[in-house]
Formats: structure tokens, sequence, C-alpha cells
């Protein structure tokens, strides 16, 4: 009988690993009240859904301070030409303080079963790009939250300086023109790519899984887009509807 149990309980957790998982993009934020991306309101909403990930977006303002935010400016005023203390007097749509990634960190830090899905935006050099990159694992090694961080960019040259400064990190590339063979041979872990990639690519998933490679997909919002990839093997999928998605069938 513990024998019975005991494959029953491996069974089961290959299972739950082979199903695919969902990463809230930029957190839950069309709830109701709705929130607002990026927030750590959104953040904590991802963590009482229950679910693999919430995905955020790192900047750095222009006196070294990293910031969460998706776009390029922050109201009227463009944060890499921009000082915190100037930043921080424009409040969040839904009333928060501005985010920094210290602060952000703190909340994704009170549950430890939600992966944290760290995108590092690119910058307007290589050396500034080096620079947000060294900060960032700087400060998720000071937390203590490696095991509980993951990394996709859109700028190679961020997926492999992250790889260079601690190759154990998993990194994902967000472009969407490198093949899984390319993906492998730049020494990155995987892909995450806009499903519209993987339609116009249809081996790629398949492909990428047999390398070994992490598959994730943005920005599902469909749930017959959803059940057409994880019919495919995708692993994960990032989503503004993570709610939707996590009970569909």
């Amino acid at each position: 009988m513990k024998k019975f149990i005991f494959g029953f309980a491996v069974l089961t957790h290959v299972f739950m690993n082979a199903q695919t998982q969902i990463i809230a993009h930029r957190g839950y934020w069309q709830t109701q009240p709705q929130t607002t991306e990026n927030s750590i309101k959104s953040l904590e909403n991802a963590q009482n859904l229950k679910i693999y990930g919430a995905e955020f977006d790192v900047r750095m303002t222009k006196d070294g301070v990293l910031v969460i935010n998706h776009d390029e400016h922050h109201g009227k005023m463009e944060i890499s030409e921009t000082s915190f203390i100037d930043l921080e007097n424009l409040n969040l749509s839904n009333g928060e303080k501005f985010p920094t990634l210290k602060d952000y960190l703190k909340q994704g830090k009170k549950d430890r079963s939600l992966q944290l899905i760290v995108e590092i935006k690119p910058a307007k050099t290589k050396e500034l790009e080096d620079e947000l990159t060294a900060k960032t694992i700087k400060m998720i090694k000071d937390m203590k939250l490696e095991s509980q961080s993951e990394f996709i960019s859109f700028s190679l040259n961020i997926c492999k300086e992250i790889k260079k400064l601690e190759p154990k990190f998993k990194v994902q590339y967000l472009n969407g023109e490198l093949s899984p063979e390319q993906i492998k041979n730049e020494g990155l872990d995987g892909i995450d790519y806009h499903y519209s990639i993987f339609e116009k690519n249809p081996t790629w998933i398949a492909d990428a899984n047999k390398l070994g490679l992490i598959t994730n997909v943005w920005t599902v919002n469909n749930t017959e887009i959803y059940k057409k990839l994880k019919n495919q093997g995708i692993k994960f999928v990032t989503t503004n509807i993570p709610n939707i998605l996590r009970d569909a069938k």
C-alpha cells in the first residue's frame, strides 16, 4: 500500500510538472475593481491566484534607481533621463507610489510559491544595459530571491550578460528572430515569443522542447489560442487573463 501511495504521488508530481503553467503579464491587474499593470497590488493579486508566476518590467532612472514600469515614459517623463525624486512625485493610476524594484521584490518575497519573471528592458547603450543588469542581479541576490527569480529580455546582450554573471539563472529571449537551435547555441535557457512567431514557425515549440529549452509565449488573451498552444506542447503561457486561462480546460 505504501508503494502504491508513493507511486501515485510521483505520478501526480510528474503530471503537474507537465501541465502548461500560467504567468500573469505585468501582474494580475484586470480585476474588479481594476488596478494597474506593474503595480504592487497587481503582484499581490497574482499571488492570490496561486499560479506559476508574475512578469514585470525593470528600468533604471537617470540616477541609477531600479524601478518597475513597462513604457519608457512615466507620465511625460522619460525614465532613463529623469531622477527618481521627480518620477516618484507622480503616482500610478491606481493611486500607488511609483514602484521601485526593491519594494516590488519585498512583496514578491511574501509568497515564495510564485515565481518572479523579471523582464529587464533594453537601454540606450550596452554600458547602461550592463549596469542595469548587474544592479538587478545584485538586488535579487541581496534579497535572497535567486531561486524564485527567472529572467527575460528583448535584448540579446542583456540575456547573455545575465548568463555571464550568473550562469545558473534561467534566461529566456523575447524578440523572436532566433530559432531554438540558435538560442541553444547562444547558451540561453529558452524562448519566450509572441504567439504569432509560433504560428509562422509551427515546429519551433516541438524543436525547443526536444532541445530541453523552456518554451513560453506572450501575450495570450484568447482561450482558443491558449488551447492550441497547449496542444502543441507549450510549457508556459503569459497572459493578461490569468484567472481565465488557469481554469480553462
